[in-house]
């Protein structure tokens, strides 16, 4: 406890120093009363309480509600997470190369990274994880079993596994390595002589990669007549690789972003310093609802000079600016430090949240700025594409089978009664009535909006004394008549989903892509629109 309260008058002399160093107006005295108070209270919680309490549980729950309302992305990263830490920097981490998910009791693998040491161990999706080195892993949430996945290269951990179609488990013995994960997956020919880009996040070496993809479909295809550059579901990540992926399609020299926080002597500007790849090339963004920070940043570039067409749907609206300060102990804390402005001067922050994600702003509360050709474009709340298309996923029976693991649950059971498939291209998935015939078994349900509606109306009109039985019973029929149709309304997205997972599980994260690319309603809206040049044209000039 002595070690604990001497510890604790250290860093409030630590605070009162960043805070004199930061702030020369701040308020000394209110920030040494409050570090006194919480070291007494923290005192008094020893001391008194009833049960014992484990030191870094109960700071760590200080620590989360003190970061937690300051914004979504400020967060403190303890010292068995900085592996996760270093995957979302560098694309690399010390593990067993393998995805998974928590489905029931159990952490379930999800998705096996080609080559690595989860899937030379011959681990497969939809393998649950019971036991890891003997100890039970039953409730357990899939960041505790990660941690303890990943450790340094060369040790080994075991796992006792259930699979699926076996009737007993058993244990396989892992040898935990370096995990590289590629920030460009995939780039190839798409259609009609238009090239085709995936860059999943922003780790490093971005830039040079995404260059080196654009240059080798130029020198392999002489007519290339566009290229598709994909940032869906892209959520970020360094800042200086999305400068760098701006200078592929902009010239050296360009404004890219600008950060401005609280320390002035912080503030800076980002411009590319590298010759570009192509300054002509047609080029089509597709951008969706989680393409965030970085990504916004490109895509917000590419449209604010009118280098290209964004499509898809409006992005997450993430434009603040977080760095990472060490804290002791091999711990960090990612600390929100300012705001970015892209070349048209704005920032595309969301300015409200609700349980931690963005709520939408109309356009009228937006303000107005310009692109370099004079096309209005807005802030606040994400990047707005040139071209916007529905998401296909928002039905509630899509929700409902993703949710409920029904697609991963069938692909499962598919994959059980195949031992191959042929290649991506030429594999259809044909045995749609077999897929009902599974959610049948499971006895398959969903909650719309509607019904759920319904009711918080049964629950109202029942506490103020109205009977209206009949007529939700009516309405309730109604739903359930247009539940049994949805299935066949979406089935075409649902073929598109199935397929992309069963092609996930022979070829990887590659098969998964390049799958997703023959369903695809924005990759070829995206086609269409770079073959067709005055409309492209007609699009930029506004």
């Amino acid at each position: 406890m002595k070690r604990i309260l001497k510890l604790a008058g250290i860093v409030s002399l630590l605070f009162i120093g960043m805070a004199a160093t930061v702030q020369p107006d701040n308020k000394y005295f209110e920030i040494l009363k409050n570090i006194e108070i919480f070291t007494n209270l923290y005192k008094e919680i020893n001391t008194y309480y009833v049960d014992d309490v484990d030191p870094g549980h109960l700071m760590r729950i200080g620590i989360d509600a003190m970061v937690e309302s300051l914004d979504p992305f400020t967060n403190y990263i303890s010292e068995s997470e900085i592996e996760g830490y270093r995957f979302m920097t560098e694309g690399k981490y010390n593990g067993i190369g393998a995805i998974s998910q928590k489905m029931g009791d159990f952490v379930t693998i999800t998705e096996l990274y080609q080559g690595q040491a989860a899937d030379k161990a011959g681990l497969r999706p939809g393998d649950k994880i019971i036991a890891v080195d003997g100890q039970d892993a039953t409730g357990k949430d899939p960041e505790a079993i990660n941690n303890i996945l990943r450790g340094f290269p060369g040790t080994s951990v075991e796992l006792t596994i259930r699979r699926p179609g076996n009737e007993e488990d058993f244990n396989i013995q892992l040898v935990r390595g370096e995990v590289q994960v590629p920030n460009v997956p995939y780039h190839g020919i798409v259609a009609n002589d238009i090239g085709y880009v995936a860059l999943t996040t922003f780790t490093r070496d971005a830039g040079p990669n995404v260059a080196n993809a654009v240059r080798e479909l130029k020198e392999q295809h002489p007519g290339l007549k566009g290229v598709i550059f994909d940032l869906r579901g892209n959520g970020g990540g360094l800042l200086n690789e999305a400068v760098n992926v701006c200078n592929v399609f902009i010239p050296r020299g360009e404004l890219v972003v600008t950060t401005k926080g609280k320390v002035k002597e912080w503030d800076r500007s980002f411009s590319t310093m590298n010759q570009p790849v192509d300054l002509d090339i047609p080029l089509a963004v597709l951008i969706n609802n989680n393409s965030a920070s970085a990504s916004e940043i490109v895509s917000g570039v590419i449209q604010d000079y009118d280098r290209g067409v964004l499509i898809g749907q409006r992005s997450y609206g993430k434009g603040l600016v977080q760095n990472t300060r060490d804290i002791g102990y091999n711990s960090k804390l990612k600390l929100t430090t300012a705001k970015y402005y892209i070349p048209s001067g704005r920032c595309i922050q969301s300015v409200k949240y609700e349980d931690g994600e963005p709520i939408h702003i109309p356009d009228d509360q937006r303000t107005p700025f310009k692109t370099r050709n004079g096309r209005a474009v807005l802030d606040g709340g994400g990047v707005k594409p040139d071209v916007m298309i529905d998401k296909f996923t928002d039905a509630d029976i899509i929700q409902g089978l993703l949710e409920q693991h029904l697609i991963f649950d069938y692909v499962t059971q598919f994959c059980l009664e195949h031992q191959d498939i042929p290649g991506v291209e030429e594999f259809r998935f044909e045995d749609f009535d077999g897929f009902v015939k599974f959610l049948e078994s499971r006895e398959f349900d969903y909650d719309t909006d509607s019904e759920k509606l319904l009711k918080e109306l049964k629950d109202e009109s029942t506490e103020e004394g109205y009977d209206l039985t009949a007529q939700i019973e009516a309405v309730e029929s109604s739903i359930d008549a247009a539940k049994k149709n949805a299935l066949m309304e979406n089935k075409a997205i649902i073929i598109d989903l199935i397929e992309k997972e069963i092609s996930s599980r022979f070829y990887y994260q590659e098969g998964k892509i390049k799958m997703g690319l023959r369903n695809d309603a924005e990759i070829e809206e995206a086609v269409k629109l770079l073959n067709d040049r005055a409309k492209y044209q007609s699009l930029l000039e506004g």
